[in-house]
C-alpha cells in the first residue's frame, strides 16, 4: 500500500471529526443560546445605530447615564437633568441600575448603556426557549423564543433607548421558567431582586408569590408557607419603597407620581377609556399567545403592570408604545408555555388542536408585525448611516468644551452627558449654566438669545453657533 492511500483513512477521519464538531453546535440544548446570540446582535444594532444617528426619543437615556455615571464614580446617583442635585433615587427606586456602573466606568458613553440592555434583553430569550423545548419538543420552543424575542412590547423597549426594565426581563424570565419546573425555591429567589428594579415590583414579587402558592397549597405546604412569606414580602417592600425610601430622597419628601395616578396625595381610580384598555390588553395577549395565555396562572405576574398602568389618568401609560409593555412579555409567552402543556390533556379534541398550533402561530405573527416594528430598520441601508446633518451637529456641540455646565433639550443631551454637567431646557433653577445647546429644527424657539434672558434674566449669552438646526448660546 502506497502513502497516498494511506493517507485516506486518516484525511476521512478528520472530517468525519469537523463533522461531528458542528453537530454539536447545533444540539437542540444549545438553541435558546444562538437564538439568545442573534436576537443580541440585532437589538443592540438597533439601538447603536439609532444613537449614531441622534434618534434619541426621550431624556431618559440621559438620565440614567446620569445617575449612573455618579455610581461609577462612588457618588450618590445625581440626575441634574431632573433637577440640579436631584438623587434619582428620589425619582424612582431603582439601584440596581449601579450594575452597569463598572462597564460605563471603562466605556463611558451612553452606548455602555444601550449595549447593556441588549444583551439583558436577549439573556431574558434563554430561559423563555429553553423551557418551551422542555416541555413542547425543540419545533416549539424555538418557535416561542422567536415570538418572545421579537414581541412587540420587547421591540418597542428596545427603540425607546434604556430604562431600568431590562433587568426585570431576565429575572422574570428565569423565576417563571423555575416555577413551571417546580423548582419552587429557585423561583423565590429569582423573583426577590425584583425590588431593585423599581418600586412597583414588589408588587409583581408579591403575584409570582401567589402564583407558587396555587401550584404547591395541596402537595407542598412548606413551600405555600415560603410562597406566602414572599408575598408580604413584595407587599411590604412596594409600601417601604413608595412610603419611606423616595421620599427619603426626594427633595420635596414624597412620590411624584401620585398624581399621575389620580388626585393630589393618594392614587385613585384611572379615566382609560373602556376601547383603550381593551385594545392594549388584546395585543398583549392574541398576537403573542391567541388568548390561550389566559388559561394559565402565571399570568397574575402581569397584574401588577397592567394594574397600575389602567388606574392611571396618564394617557401615555395606556397606549403600546415606549418600554412599559416590555416586562409583559415574557410573563405572557410562558403562559402560553404552561397552556399549550397543559392543553395537551383536555377531553377537548380543538382545544388540544389549537393548543398545539398556536407557538407557530404566535412566531408568525411576531414575523409578520416585525415588518412595521423597530427590528424592521436594520433592513434599510439608511439605518447604518449617520449622514452629514449628525456629523456637523456633533462637530457643532464640541465647541462646548468638556467639564461646562450646559442646559439642553432632547437633541444635544446624549452626546454631552458623559463630558459635562447637563440641565434640562428651563430646569437649571437657581443655577447658571456655562451654555444653552437647543435643537430647534422646528423653531419652536423664534427669538435664541431673548429665550436665554428669559430663563435666566441675571445673566447674558452670546449666539456662538445656529446650523444644522442646533444652536449654542454662551454665557457671557
Amino acid at each position: 500500500m502506497d502513502m497516498a492511500t494511506a493517507a485516506i483513512p486518516a484525511q476521512h477521519g478528520s472530517s468525519t471529526s469537523a463533522g461531528s464538531r458542528v453537530q454539536r453546535l447545533f444540539r437542540p440544548r444549545l438553541d435558546p443560546y444562538w437564538l439568545a446570540g442573534a436576537l443580541f446582535v440585532a437589538y443592540a444594532a438597533l439601538s447603536v445605530c439609532r444613537f449614531r444617528r441622534m434618534a434619541t426619543m426621550s431624556w431618559d437615556l440621559g438620565i440614567f447615564e446620569q445617575a449612573i455615571k455618579s455610581y461609577a464614580h462612588f457618588q450618590a446617583p445625581v440626575a441634574d437633568l431632573k433637577g440640579p442635585g436631584t438623587n434619582i433615587l428620589g425619582d424612582h427606586f431603582s439601584p440596581i441600575t449601579a450594575l452597569v456602573a463598572p462597564f460605563y466606568r471603562v466605556f463611558p458613553s451612553p452606548v455602555t448603556l444601550l449595549v447593556v440592555q441588549a444583551a439583558l434583553f436577549a439573556l431574558s430569550v434563554v430561559p423563555v426557549t429553553r423551557v418551551a423545548a422542555h416541555f413542547l419538543g425543540r419545533g416549539r420552543g424555538l418557535a416561542v423564543g422567536v415570538a418572545y424575542g421579537l414581541s412587540w412590547g420587547v421591540q418597542r423597549a428596545v427603540e425607546f433607548d434604556f430604562h431600568e426594565i431590562a433587568f426585570a426581563m431576565p429575572m422574570l424570565a428565569f423565576s417563571l421558567e423555575a416555577v413551571l419546573r417546580k423548582r419552587w425555591k429557585t423561583a423565590m429567589w429569582w423573583a426577590l431582586p425584583l425590588i431593585l428594579v423599581k418600586e412597583d415590583m414588589g408588587a409583581t414579587v408579591a403575584a409570582i408569590g401567589v402564583v407558587v402558592l396555587l401550584r404547591t397549597r395541596r402537595e407542598d405546604p412548606r413551600t405555600a408557607s415560603y410562597a406566602i412569606w414572599l408575598i408580604g414580602f413584595g407587599i411590604a417592600f412596594a409600601a417601604i419603597a413608595f412610603g419611606v425610601l423616595i421620599p427619603a430622597f426626594n427633595n420635596s419628601g414624597g412620590y411624584d407620581y401620585w398624581n399621575k395616578l389620580g388626585g393630589s396625595g393618594a392614587p385613585v381610580a384611572g379615566t382609560i377609556p373602556p376601547d383603550t384598555a381593551l385594545r392594549t390588553l388584546l395585543w398583549i395577549l392574541l398576537p403573542t399567545s391567541g388568548l390561550l395565555a389566559l388559561r394559565s396562572p402565571l399570568l397574575i405576574a402581569a397584574l401588577p403592570t397592567i394594574g397600575w398602568r389602567f388606574i392611571s389618568h396618564d394617557d401615555h401609560y395606556w397606549g403600546l408604545d415606549w418600554h412599559y409593555s416590555a416586562v409583559l412579555m415574557p410573563v405572557v409567552l410562558l403562559a402560553l408555555v404552561d397552556a399549550v402543556n397543559e392543553s395537551r390533556d383536555s377531553p377537548r379534541g380543538w382545544l388540544r388542536s389549537y393548543a398545539s398550533q398556536v407557538p407557530a402561530a404566535a412566531a408568525a405573527a411576531a414575523l409578520a408585525l416585525s415588518t412595521t416594528l423597530p427590528l424592521a430598520d436594520l433592513t434599510h441601508t439608511a439605518t447604518y448611516q449617520p449622514g452629514a446633518h449628525v456629523k456637523a451637529v456633533e462637530k457643532l456641540l464640541r465647541q462646548i468644551p468638556d467639564g461646562a455646565s450646559v442646559e439642553a433639550n432632547v437633541g444635544p443631551i446624549s452626546r454631552l452627558v458623559n463630558r459635562c454637567t447637563v440641565y434640562w431646557i428651563g430646569g437649571a433653577k437657581n443655577v447658571v449654566p456655562d451654555y444653552i445647546a437647543i435643537d430647534n429644527g422646528d423653531g419652536w424657539v423664534p427669538d435664541p438669545v431673548e429665550y436665554a434672558h428669559q430663563l435666566h434674566p441675571s445673566a447674558a449669552y452670546t449666539q456662538i453657533a445656529n446650523s444644522e438646526g442646533y444652536v449654542i448660546l454662551r454665557r457671557g
